[in-house]
């Protein structure tokens, strides 16, 4: 007769070993909760853990405005979250490694993890280069900022939290403590790159990159930035000045909208993102917006776009996010060969204006664009500013 085992005795460093093992987060917290032996051999914050399968954050009212619902599609279920600082009086301007970034109107920037509710505060925007002053007091005008040409013009504090800068992507996860983190952050107007390190009180403009601004992705050490036709600026910023060098590549991307730079292992993807104008209404009042039609995908090989037909496996997330991909084989909840998209591309598609969200899945076997599991109808009364966005939860 085999003699029971009582498994909350195992050694500590067993206990460890067998959690490295986990890969997804609800599996981990649920290893920690088996009895307090489990719980004080493993360390709260899971660093080992890999990203996590995206959460679609939704910004609809809520009749405790205090919360946020996240539509996890690994479970097909939405969580709601306390998180009064993505109030609708602040804009979020991107989403990377599991936080989100957060404008005022003031000229604070900050950074929230929402399941850790940790907070990081980046540069502020007044200390952009292109900024020359600051005036609390100047009302409609308390921001003057100055062109490439020397002209100086001014913005109110409400156009620059919503105009000024269009996506943050980081290096890694800010909430590293041993190790330094890059932003940059991709401006909207000017189309300048421009950067900040851990602890940083200002922002740097990435010299000789300007009009490199569709996306940015951190992927082999290095930023990677495309411009509107496919070409690629790779920025070095690890040590003082950045170092910049371009890839003119080929054949050049032309007729498409919108460009996303993707990490996928090794190689590097473009996604093509093609939008088709649309018009909704009645005698009353006529609703113009935008619809994705088609994505296209390549991968660098040298300085060569090679066209790419199938994914296999491997799923992408494109919008206001840092744009990523995941492997269908390691999550339940998304399919290979598949891109899952937000929209991030016109404030004025929103403001209220009838009907869905532009989001949705789009199948690159078939050209086919289905809606996501969760239904956009039931979360909102016509479309609002600002759209949904993914993030990836992180524990860390």
């Amino acid at each position: 007769m085999s003699t029971p085992v009582d498994w909350s005795e195992l050694p500590p460093e067993l206990i460890e070993s067998v959690a490295k093992k986990l890969k997804i987060h609800k599996d981990y917290i649920r290893f920690r909760a088996v009895c307090s032996n489990w719980r004080n051999s493993t360390p709260k914050t899971p660093k080992h853990l890999p990203s996590q399968l995206p959460w679609l954050m939704f910004s609809h009212p809520n009749p405790q405005p205090h919360l946020r619902s996240f539509f996890s599609l690994s479970d097909n279920k939405t969580h709601r979250l306390t998180l009064p600082e993505a109030s609708k009086f602040r804009r979020r301007c991107g989403s990377s490694h599991g936080w989100l970034v957060i404008l005022e109107e003031t000229p604070t920037v900050f950074v929230i993890n929402p399941l850790t509710r940790v907070k990081h505060h980046l540069p502020p925007l007044s200390s952009f280069p292109n900024v020359s002053s600051f005036n609390f007091y100047d009302v409609g005008r308390e921001y003057a900022l100055k062109t490439s040409q020397g002209d100086v013009y001014t913005c109110s504090l409400k156009e620059m939290r919503d105009l000024f800068i269009k996506k943050v992507v980081f290096s890694s996860s800010p909430s590293d403590e041993d190790s330094e983190y890059y932003a940059v952050a991709i401006l909207n107007q000017t189309g300048d790159l421009a950067y900040c390190k851990k602890g940083d009180g200002f922002w740097r403009f990435i010299d000789d990159a300007q009009s490199y601004c569709e996306d940015v992705v951190f992927h082999k050490g290095c930023f990677y930035a495309v411009s509107k036709y496919g070409t690629i600026a790779v920025c070095e910023i690890s040590g003082g000045l950045p170092n910049v060098y371009f890839i003119d590549t080929a054949p050049l991307q032309v007729g498409g909208d919108m460009q996303y730079l993707v990490g996928l292992d090794d190689d590097l993807l473009l996604v093509t993102r093609y939008l088709e104008l649309g018009f909704d209404g009645d005698q009353h009042q006529l609703d113009v917006f935008y619809k994705t039609t088609e994505f296209r995908v390549f991968r660098l090989n040298g300085s060569m776009w090679e066209s790419v037909c199938k994914l296999g496996e491997w799923a992408v997330f494109v919008g206001e996010n840092s744009s990523v991909a995941f492997s269908s084989c390691d999550f339940e909840g998304c399919r290979g060969n598949q891109i899952y998209f937000t929209d991030d591309y016109s404030e004025w598609n929103y403001d209220g204006g009838n009907g869905d969200h532009d989001l949705g899945v789009y199948d690159l076997e078939d050209g086919s664009v289905v809606a996501l599991p969760c239904c956009p109808r039931k979360f909102y009364d016509g479309r609002r500013w600002p759209p949904p966005i993914w993030i990836t939860p992180s524990l860390h």
